[in-house]
């Protein structure tokens, strides 16, 4: 393989898919993608029936009159049978009806569109962040220690992505508000006031996937630096940057696009306990406070809103893995 056409050997693949068996990949993803939010659906109807007692009166109070929790319980449909419950619920879920929160007397989509945009761009802002950091030093590290070259660089650099990957999120944040929100002053403490007001949630959200990451990128890019049309280009002389980052680098994301996708998927979970640390107004925050005051139609709307964005993007990072490598797709014919 020459090196001018190893670049576009993986935008050439997709071309090669035939379209029965790329016709028979997406149905099967999408007959996934529906069973597992049928699975969803039917976990967050259900919650709110395995939890002990009576959860209106929970929400309400235990000096709330009963009365009101009676009516309150007629209004939610509580005291009809299971089965209709389901169809009604799914039957509302269609039309886009999530229900109505039991504390705020407001309707769950409404508080979740006040909030799902704060999250939805601390969530893309920490993984755009995660991959601008680790696919350079991935692949600098894996330029810098191939051929076992310059191990005590290599050492660090696997120990300190090790130690970095494996801390929590949360622990992260307390300890960037500590040193520069606290200590320091250079950033707000909490809230969502201001570009500055992000930097410090998204390094806690950014730092443990972007040292995952960057070990990825860097084994990939091992592998790639040893083919066959790496020697021939170095062969030709051709200069260290093109070869790396026109020639190699592009046969080396496969991987690091399924992660990174994954990544993006952990990341909108784990901002369930960053913004709770950061005090964001997102809606991590909101469902440990409905969970607190328990409300469950508002638990059960946040909790489907999460799923299926995590469902939606895995879905999406397996389409764009096939378009990449129609190989992927062998195991789904």
């Amino acid at each position: 393989m020459t090196p001018a056409a190893a670049p576009t050997r993986a935008a050439s693949r997709s071309r090669d898919l035939p379209g029965g068996r790329w016709t028979r990949f997406v149905l099967r993803r999408t007959g996934r993608l529906l069973v597992s939010l049928w699975v969803l659906v039917t976990a967050s109807f259900l919650m709110i029936h395995l939890v002990p007692g009576d959860p209106v009166r929970a929400a309400l109070g235990l000096t709330a009159p009963a009365d009101l929790v009676a009516a309150k319980r007629e209004a939610l449909g509580l005291n009809d049978p299971l089965l209709t419950q389901y169809v009604h619920y799914v039957s509302d879920l269609l039309h886009g009806d999530l229900g109505e929160s039991i504390v705020s007397q407001l309707p769950v989509s409404q508080t979740i569109s006040q909030r799902l945009p704060a999250t939805a761009s601390l969530a893309l802002l920490a993984f755009v962040v995660a991959v601008a950091v680790a696919i350079p030093l991935g692949v600098a590290v894996a330029v810098a220690t191939r051929r076992g070259r310059r191990r005590r660089t290599e050492l660090a650099f696997a120990s300190t992505s090790v130690v970095l990957g494996a801390v929590p999120d949360f622990l992260v944040g307390v300890a960037l508000v500590c040193v520069f929100a606290v200590s320091l002053g250079w950033f707000p403490v909490a809230g969502r006031e201001g570009p500055s007001s992000y930097v410090l949630p998204v390094l806690a959200l950014a730092i443990g996937p972007a040292a995952v990451l960057s070990r990825i990128v860097r084994v990939e890019m091992l592998a790639v630096l040893v083919t066959d049309y790496i020697r021939t280009a170095r062969a030709k002389r051709l200069p260290a940057t093109r070869i790396h980052l026109r020639h190699a680098l592009p046969n080396a994301v496969t991987a690091t696009l399924t992660l990174g996708g994954m990544l993006l998927a952990s990341m909108v979970a784990g901002t369930v306990l960053v913004e709770n640390v950061f005090a964001w107004p997102g809606l991590g925050s909101t469902i440990v406070a409905s969970i607190v005051a328990r409300d469950y139609p508002l638990v059960q709307g946040t909790v489907l809103v999460y799923g299926v964005i995590v469902l939606v993007v895995n879905t999406l990072v397996d389409v764009a893995l096939a378009l990449l490598d129609p190989r992927s797709t062998i195991g789904d014919l």
